[in-house]
């Protein structure tokens, strides 16, 4: 069996050439290969085509090549929660390319498997597939998506043995698995190397093939930025918005597969219990989502889509965001509820794009609108100004066409059936003649009471 060269990080460094592409793993600060990151910017190579999911927090990972002028051009699916990335985009300083994490992901394995690229309904009729081509499969419009490789690939790993098979750690495949399979040189960045032979076959994620390079550097909490305690997290939840996350868990039943987005959504995971049945996922790669700890953060827990930590029932499973958006795609999720900006009376969505900021950040949600049996939104009915949000057509960006078969606002639930938008029921205290009155959208009136 060879051994794999353990090196420094520095030296790691010294192995990226200026105008490099280069691929980071990790999901936020999860599985992030901070220590070669840092190591890179610290060596100051300039001109680099960056391909993860996010750039890192600011100043943390990837976010200090962003500070240091480094990054030509970035390729991911949500920018937004680092506001040095989106300043960066606003200026110029840097080119954004934006995909959904689905289908950057199968991207970034389909490069590393040797295909050309493949085609999705994620996305279709969204501002994402303009310019791409499009094609009917089956009744249904697909978008091509070319497969992606890069120069060098930094991931990150728990354990790896001398050979340079890698062992990954809950949530911490991510991107990295499919990274590894997807760039000329690859660099793991592991938490420990043990002697071959040390690590069971069995559990190997990334077989040593893939392996060019080892760094040994473990992670501490200051590498884990927001992630690295669950008190850092914070959710609202007012009267209204828990009515809305009632309303939402009713709709689910025993052995239902669910994805929870953020906002709302989020809180229908308090109120899911062992006696329900109901399985959580979150795009990361995680089945079987449990309640976030009291304390704790990322070096002793999973963390979801949210990065926040979460603990695991019995029965959890970990995989990479590949396989995670595979299940999303497959039709293999019962339910994804999620927030929204806009819904229209044809069911449209709009959730990823607000006026007046640049399109940085759509995360999951296109793939899971595609992809999911049923697709339920929450959200407030109006703005805070009163601007209605369940209107005629869309005025904001697409996430989904057609996509929505239940709406639930804080004035009422409307089903969308054989084409029509009907109003199933009004919330406590409201009438239907309210609800008319603030709902600009035409609506079939569904309920037992007189409209």
């Amino acid at each position: 069996m060879r051994t794999v060269p353990v090196i420094t990080a520095e030296e790691a460094a010294r192995l990226v050439p200026p105008g490099a592409t280069l691929m980071a793993g990790g999901f936020g600060m999860t599985g992030n290969p901070v220590h070669l990151l840092h190591a890179l910017a610290e060596r100051g190579t300039g001109g680099l085509t960056y391909i993860g999911n996010n750039v890192g927090e600011a100043g943390l990972g990837g976010g200090r090549l962003l500070r240091n002028g480094q990054i030509r051009k970035a390729i991911g699916s949500y920018f937004t929660s680092n506001p040095e990335a989106v300043a960066a985009a606003q200026s110029g300083a840097i080119e954004v390319q934006l995909l959904p994490q689905g289908s950057l992901a199968e991207a970034i394995r389909a490069g590393g498997a040797g295909l050309g690229g493949f085609y999705t309904p994620t996305a279709a009729g969204t501002l994402l597939a303009e310019s791409a081509e499009t094609r009917e499969i089956n009744g249904i419009p697909h978008v091509f998506v070319p497969a992606l490789r890069a120069d060098v690939a930094f991931i990150r790993a728990w354990r790896a043995d001398t050979a340079g098979n890698l062992v990954y750690r809950m949530t911490e495949q991510n991107f990295n698995r499919a990274m590894a399979m997807a760039a000329d040189l690859v660099i793991a960045e592991v938490e420990e190397i043990v002697p071959v032979g040390m690590l069971d076959p069995n559990e190997i994620h990334t077989p040593c093939l893939f392996v060019d390079y080892l760094v040994q550097a473990p992670l501490t909490l200051d590498d884990l930025g927001s992630s690295a305690s669950v008190t850092t997290s914070a959710r609202r939840a007012d009267d209204a918005r828990m009515l809305m996350a009632r309303r939402a868990f009713a709709e689910l039943k025993r052995g239902d597969v669910v994805n929870l987005g953020i906002g709302i959504p989020t809180l229908v995971a308090d109120l899911i219990g062992p006696e329900d049945g109901i399985i959580l996922h979150t795009e990361n790669g995680m089945l079987g989502v449990g309640p976030a700890p009291k304390e704790g953060g990322a070096l002793d827990y999973p963390v979801n889509a949210g990065k926040i930590p979460v603990t695991a029932l019995p029965g959890s499973s970990y995989f990479d965001s590949a396989d995670s958006f595979a299940m999303i795609r497959g039709g293999h999720i019962d339910v994804a509820i999620m927030g929204g900006l806009q819904v229209d009376a044809h069911g449209n969505l709009a959730n990823w794009a607000v006026p007046g900021r640049p399109l940085l950040g759509v995360g999951g949600a296109m793939d899971l609108a595609a992809g999911a049996r049923r697709l339920i939104v929450t959200m407030f009915h109006t703005d805070r100004d009163g601007t209605p949000k369940v209107v005629p057509t869309c005025t904001l960006p697409l996430t989904a066409v057609g996509a929505v078969d239940l709406l639930i606002t804080d004035l009422a639930v409307f089903a969308f059936e054989n084409g029509a938008m009907v109003l199933r029921e009004v919330m406590p205290g409201v009438t239907p003649d309210e609800v008319r009155a603030r709902t600009p959208a035409p609506f079939q009136d569904g309920t037992s009471r007189p409209a």
